[in-house]
């Protein structure tokens, strides 16, 4: 009977484990987008209609009144005029020469002329002295190898492999198709990296200050394969400034380098990863969006967690206030509603806490850890509906910057070698920053391969200042 009894308890507990994994295993294979971090482009072509969390706003999609379009136009003054004249007219057959003008129709046609590379060579021309000394004349700024690329071109190169996230190989071929110049694969590294190691000074130095100095700052990190590990690029923005580098590392270690957050005294806003709150002197505005698709995987996971479904309502109803309240120009947000909906999202917490308090299996603990901290942490994920002008609701100013290092590893594979993870980084912050201040990318590119990088006004100044003399 003992035996027996041993037996019974043994096959308990493994049904008891089972049951577990079980449930771990559908609650995996129940993840998607709207319940985890897990990007839409995961689902495939099987994906089910998406819903949305917010209400009906009354208006028909598509642009909005007052937004202005970017349709093809025609324009005032185009560059080559070609008029077609009628020579018999359609009903009588008469000639029309000298006839009087009643219309004109104007069609526009908008084409690229053929492209090809131009060659310019320059001859530098020695002349000797009457005095017996030869001097050689002097090359422009920039030429200094017996062939070399211009920086337009060099420009093209690398707008195709940072800006368009092409690969070596076929921005090697896609320079020879378009233009008709031969371009190896060394030949586009190593144009990228000397445009890179051009922003190493000044602009990336600017920026990482100007960041550190900002009132609010969003920072989000991301995986990316580097040489067939994995490796970790992190960001940190402003609705003027991007900063996006490589790190082998995830958490502090890899934010010291960054050279924003130690000593940051503005608002964080980011997600509940735990390694940003070492960071202290900082305030820290946790993301709504992330909390609700968390919320809404709770609710999946345990049906009668009523609770995850009041926080998501009071959050989205605080949302609305806040947007009401920009819209208004009001301060903040109603001071009613904010105390009620901010009451219903402690409820809801304490609720969690009590329902999963105790609770062994890997679901119920993460529930209970998932309300404990929105119950610890409710002034920072409610941060925006105090100051709904300043703090966002959501972090995906962050994820934006990040989604282009996905994009770059979705459409051409990991990066080789980290110094070319870096190089990628690097030239994405000198291009999402120029883009923030009105620039052409291209433009800002091409200045960059002409040892003349773009730089924001404030470094200028500051570069005049330095060089004058009084």
């Amino acid at each position: 009977m003992a035996e027996a009894g041993r037996r019974v308890e043994a096959l308990e507990a493994e049904n008891a484990r089972l049951v577990e994994e079980n449930a771990e295993l559908r609650r995996r294979l129940g993840q998607n987008p709207r319940n985890s971090h897990r990007p839409p482009s995961s689902e495939g072509l099987g994906k089910p209609a998406p819903k949305s969390l917010r209400g009906r706003s009354g208006r028909k999609p598509g642009g909005q009144p007052g937004h202005e379009g970017r349709t093809l136009r025609q324009v005032d003054e185009p560059d080559v005029v070609v008029r077609h004249e009628p020579r018999l007219c359609c009903s009588c057959g008469d000639g029309l020469a000298g006839a009087g003008e009643v219309a004109v129709v104007r069609r526009q046609v908008f084409e690229i002329p053929p492209v090809g590379a131009r060659v310019t060579e320059h001859r530098l021309v020695t002349r000797r002295c009457g005095c017996g000394q030869q001097t050689m004349g002097a090359a422009p700024a920039g030429v200094d190898a017996p062939v070399q690329y211009g920086p337009r071109l060099a420009a093209i190169v690398v707008y195709l492999m940072v800006a368009q996230f092409g690969a070596q190989k076929r921005v090697a071929q896609a320079i020879g198709d378009l233009f008709g110049v031969p371009v190896s694969q060394g030949s586009v590294a190593g144009l990228t990296g000397r445009a890179a190691r051009r922003l190493e000074g000044d602009f990336l130095g600017f920026v990482r200050q100007a960041l550190a100095d900002s009132p609010l700052v969003h920072f989000d990190e991301t995986g990316l394969r580097v040489d067939g590990k994995l490796h970790w690029v992190h960001s940190a923005s402003t609705d003027k400034y991007t900063l996006v580098y490589v790190h082998p590392k995830r958490g502090t270690q890899a934010m010291d380098a960054g050279g924003v957050l130690p000593g940051f005294t503005g608002i964080a806003v980011h997600d509940a990863w735990a390694p940003y709150d070492c960071y202290t002197t900082a305030t820290h505005s946790l993301c709504c969006t992330h909390l609700i698709r968390e919320l809404v995987a709770a609710a999946e996971a345990e049906p009668a967690a009523a609770w995850a479904g009041q926080g998501i309502d009071a959050l989205v109803t605080l949302k609305q206030a806040a947007d009401a309240a920009v819209a208004a120009g009001q301060a903040t947000v109603d001071p009613q509603a904010l105390a009620e909906q901010t009451d219903r999202f402690r409820h809801a917490a304490l609720i969690g806490i009590k329902d999963h308090a105790g609770q062994s299996t890997k679901t119920g603990r993460k529930l209970h850890a998932l309300a404990r901290r929105m119950h610890a942490r409710i002034d920072d994920y409610l941060r925006f509906a105090h100051d709904p002008h300043r703090v966002p609701f959501d972090n995906n100013a962050a994820e934006r910057e990040i989604r282009m290092v996905k994009l770059r590893q979705k459409i051409s594979g990991c990066l080789r070698t980290l110094t070319g993870a870096q190089q990628f980084c690097t030239i994405r912050s000198y291009l999402a920053t120029a883009a923030k201040h009105g620039l052409n990318l291209l433009d800002a590119l091409t200045r960059l391969t002409a040892a003349d990088p773009w730089l924001p006004a404030a470094v200028q100044a500051q570069r005049f200042c330095t060089n004058f003399t009084w």
